[in-house]
């Protein structure tokens, strides 16, 4: 009995050390330049470290002028002046001119102020995305995960590599969180699943970007042409109010009979094919509106069979896992 539970132990070890041959090595990358970039409370920390900065400029520029301005007076007074006081200002000048590069140092030096609160804004979103790069590694078994931005030379890297993405939306779940309730939060672990589904498989990826890609431009498409439609009403409003003014400018003056029937028939005529027109316009419209629902629910029908794919995908699993834990407990 004793051997054949040993016979049974390393066999599951080499069929373990097999498979992770066999597996290969799992690669993936960040870009944290484009993470820090989309991370709002980062971004907007940014901006106002971006305006201090601009006032130290200032007031570095005003020190320069300042120190330009002396030694353009010294330079128009130095004739009038004893070698004592000629030696007096340079000695202000020289003060000046140091201490201005004292504050710049201070202010933009490898050690100075920018430097230092730059470090203390980044450091807690890096710490984040360390340890949501972590949880993704371990979750998806990644063998390395490395910092495109870093000073690591990547000569190429693959899109399908970048985990960027998912990174950012760890951190994004974790804020979301704090500030939901239990049926948002419910709501928002299905759509964090569904997202993770899409990252795990990359054909699925590629059919929900171009569905995505195509809804932007049918949208776009609809838009024009609610605009053109409501341009071409705001011109046939006009006509018909410069039609109508003309009508009352005419019974106020002196003009015939005749006239007036031509006018009144022209304008009456012109009326008639706006009106065809703009029904006409109203029909496309009507045809577009009700393509646009057919696509909404051709999308949708695609949308619940992937969800039940998914579904039945998640069962098989929970399956197989009961079926893999009986065996371990049989063989235990």
């Amino acid at each position: 009995m004793r051997k054949q539970f040993l016979f049974l132990f390393l066999a599951l070890i080499v069929v373990n050390t097999i498979h992770s041959q066999t597996r290969g090595t799992k690669v993936g990358y960040i870009d944290m330049e484009y993470i820090l970039q989309n991370v709002p409370n980062y971004t907007e920390a940014t901006v106002q470290l971006e305006q201090k900065a601009q006032k130290w400029k200032q007031e570095i520029e005003s020190k320069k002028i300042e120190i330009t301005k002396t030694k353009d007076a010294l330079n128009a007074e130095k004739a009038l002046l004893t070698k004592e006081l000629i030696e007096e200002r340079e000695t202000e000048i020289k003060f000046l001119e140091t201490e201005m590069l004292d504050y710049q140092q201070k202010r933009f030096g490898p050690n100075g102020d920018l430097m230092i609160q730059k470090s203390v804004l980044t450091k807690p979103i890096q710490d984040q995305v360390f340890t949501a790069v972590q949880d993704i590694a371990e979750a998806k078994k990644y063998d390395f995960i490395f910092d495109k931005s870093s000073d690591l030379t990547m000569l190429f890297a693959a899109k399908r590599f970048d985990i960027s993405d998912q990174v950012l939306r760890v951190i994004n779940r974790a804020e979301k969180r704090e500030q939901l309730t239990k049926k948002q939060l419910e709501a928002e672990e299905a759509k964090e699943n569904k997202e993770d589904a899409i990252d795990e498989n990359p054909a699925l990826a590629e059919r929900q970007k171009a569905l995505e890609e195509k809804k932007i431009a049918r949208d776009k498409i609809i838009e024009e042409r609610r605009l053109a439609q409501e341009q071409k009403k705001k011109e046939f409003e006009e006509r018909r109010q410069k039609i109508i003014a003309d009508r009352e400018a005419k019974k106020n003056g002196t003009v015939s009979a005749s006239t007036k029937i031509e006018d009144t028939a022209s304008a009456k005529n012109a009326t008639d094919k706006e009106t065809a027109k703009t029904k006409a316009e109203e029909a496309r419209q009507k045809q577009i509106d009700a393509n646009a629902k057919k696509l909404e629910e051709r999308k949708k029908v695609i949308e619940e069979r992937k969800k039940a794919v998914e579904e039945r995908r998640i069962r098989i699993l929970q399956v197989r896992d009961s079926i893999k834990k009986s065996r371990e407990n049989k063989l235990n």
